[in-house]
């Protein structure tokens, strides 16, 4: 038997349905991920079946007794108290007992003398051996171990991804048979997403989860539901199998609906005939007619694409930011320690890093909004930069979509045409009404779409994004791939998407904690696994369990490349200039031999043989070096 049957779901808030007679079926040990558009309504789907809204109608067929836990978005701002209160909270009344014992028990460990808080511990310890209550205690310390925290920590001390992981832990308290995840991914660094997927694969509750995250899905997902125009369709296979059947069935759609489209305009033709064949016509084929008229204006098209288009600006300088031996630190914690590079016009940089390493303050020394306390940052000439703002704090509640878009009139300016600001909107999906409404009513995706577009109405030869991906639907997030693929100008982009980071960036910047920055060729893909390799090689080292780290057998799922990289602005860079190091090493190589083959050579006492030995074979490595560096990168050009 199934955990939880759903029959003729309705649900449409006085609008069109969100669901619309569909069906849901959730089995044991299910991993199911649900995928649709922003505003479909997989959030209302998932706070149907978590019991916190109600359906218009049908029918719920499910196990006696079934749990049913939930992990939302957003981190509840009101939760205080240590973490060990907070996951105990997940088993209700009973475990406040544990909780308070548990905290008074610290207490006590560091005063003995309240002869109060004695007392009070006798007396919780008498409640809790009469009501089975160390039962609950072990409960909770063993869900803080698997999720590797540390109960008695503040819960405000930790970090957004150590939060998340917290309430994680309480839904599982409860031991639900199934787990509702919201973008469970949001807000958590890469190697935190790495130990959910591995926690998840491991776990026998069923899933079902919304998330944008492409390589989180390939990982975790064993079936893919589709909401799409109020109806939920089930596909038992791996995502990549889901997008290609569902672009099939999308192509077979549009086939037959051309089909009936046609049919339908000779019937009108037929039907305003003159008099003559209005007399003799066929009232069956009249009839026939109405319905297809019905028929066609209940039909529920796919929404329109979203059109992101990037103002571009002028043309900067070849050199856009010069990076010479900065250091930055915060308090006694080193972030960024005698990091030196160049971001050369063209590239498109991604910055990773664990929660807290300074990817934001990074960015900050980028952009001279901070000064480094030593070294310097030195902006070409020309920048013209647009900023993303991941908190968006940039939206103002007063105003409307449109004005918080453009509050000074109707027209805007994009690539030099003028649009009018609600046609430029519906671009990225607002109708005129959505527009014209506060934007108090938009969800995280809408919100999302809608700094997007401020952000791109902004001349800009310099982008700079601070997780955009959050709350994006998978199709806009391809869509926003392929617009920073053919984007002309420099890009900065903080992300926590394996996927969007390896389609679209051309170098990695990885903080790697200790002030430790590190830059590499390409997507985030090869520090993760030298990230992943090192901590194995603590793990082993200091014989502690390895958690949230695949083991080096395991086959991982390597996330689908969209484009083909040449070689990248700095390697191009680098080409140019080898020919001319080359030479210049072989000349002091050649000059340098010539003197110490010389007859007068070791008759003069300035000369050092030792020295002069010692130079030309590090001439001779570096000239090796510079070969096989001008031979790859020939190789890639």
């Amino acid at each position: 038997m199934a955990l939880l049957t759903y029959r003729n779901l309705t649900v449409s808030f006085g609008g069109p349905c969100l669901l619309d007679n569909a069906g849901l079926t959730v089995e044991k040990r299910e991993r199911i991920c649900l995928i649709g558009r922003n505003g479909e309504g997989k959030s209302t789907l998932l706070r149907i079946i978590g019991g916190q809204i109600k359906p218009d109608a049908g029918e719920i067929e499910a196990i006696p007794d079934l749990r049913i836990g939930k992990l939302d978005q957003e981190v509840p701002a009101d939760l205080e108290g240590t973490v060990f209160e907070i996951v105990a909270d997940g088993l209700g009344p009973p475990a406040k007992t544990v909780a308070e014992y548990h905290k008074l028990a610290h207490e006590y460990a560091d005063n003995s003398d309240d002869d109060a808080v004695a007392e009070r511990l006798d007396h919780l310890q008498e409640e809790l051996d009469r009501t089975d209550g160390w039962s609950i205690e072990h409960k909770v310390e063993s869900i803080l171990n698997r999720v590797e925290l540390d109960g008695d920590a503040l819960f405000s001390s930790l970090s957004g991804g150590n939060k998340r992981r917290a309430l994680l832990a309480r839904a599982l308290t409860a031991e639900p048979h199934i787990l509702l995840l919201d973008e469970p991914t949001n807000h958590l660094d890469i190697p935190g997403i790495r130990w959910l997927e591995e926690f998840l694969r491991k776990s026998d509750i069923a899933l079902l989860f919304v998330s944008h995250d492409r390589a989180f899905i390939r990982r975790v997902a064993n079936r893919i539901i589709d909401l799409d125009r109020g109806q939920l369709t089930t596909w038992s296979c791996d995502y990549e199998t889901y997008l290609q059947r569902k672009a099939d069935l999308l192509a077979g759609e549009a086939k037959q609906q051309a089909v009936f489209d046609k049919k339908l305009a000779e019937e009108e033709v037929w039907i305003r005939k003159g008099i003559q064949a209005r007399r003799t016509r066929n009232e069956g084929r009249v009839r026939s007619l109405k319905k297809m008229r019905v028929e066609r204006a209940q039909r529920r098209n796919i929404i329109g694409t979203s059109n992101l288009n990037l103002n571009e600006g002028q043309l900067s300088g070849r050199k856009v930011i010069s990076v010479d031996n900065v250091s930055y630190d915060w308090g006694n914690k080193p972030l960024i320690k005698d990091f030196s590079t160049v971001i050369w016009r063209g590239d498109k940089i991604g910055i990773v890093g664990l929660n807290g390493s300074g990817k934001t303050t990074l960015l900050n020394l980028l952009l001279e909004k901070l000064q480094p306390q030593q070294g310097s940052v030195t902006a070409g000439t020309k920048l013209e930069v647009a900023y993303f703002d991941q908190h968006r704090a940039q939206l103002d509640e007063s105003l409307t979509v449109a004005e918080n878009v453009h509050p000074y009139g109707e027209m805007v300016t994009l690539n030099g045409k003028q649009r009018h600001i609600l046609t430029y909107l519906q671009d990225f999906l607002f109708t005129p009404h959505t527009s014209r409404s506060p934007i108090t009513k938009l969800s995280g995706g809408e919100r999302a779409r809608l700094l997007l577009a401020r952000l791109f109405l902004q001349p800009a030869n310099v982008l700079v994004l601070d997780e955009p991906t959050n709350d994006l639907d998978i199709e806009t997030v391809e869509l926003l791939e392929e617009r920073l693929l053919d984007y002309d100008g420099t890009l900065l982009l903080v992300s926590h998407d394996r996927s969007f980071l390896n389609n679209v960036v051309t170098n990695t910047i990885a903080l790697e904690g200790d002030g430790i920055v590190t830059e590499y060729n390409g997507g985030c893909d090869d520090w993760l696994e030298q990230y992943e390799a090192r901590k194995v090689t603590e793990a082993q080292s200091l014989k502690l369990p390895l958690t949230g780290v695949p083991k080096p057998n395991e086959t991982t799922v390597k996330p689908v490349n969209i484009s083909t990289r040449k070689l990248s602005n700095k390697q191009r860079e680098a080409l140019k200039a080898l020919p001319g190091l080359i030479e210049q090493l072989e000349a002091e190589h050649t000059t340098l031999s010539e003197k110490m083959a010389s007859v007068d050579y070791y008759q003069d006492q300035s000369n050092d043989p030792a020295i002069d030995s010692t130079r030309i074979e590090q001439l001779e490595m570096q000239t090796l070096k510079a070969y096989e560096q001008w031979e790859a990168l020939t190789a890639e050009e």
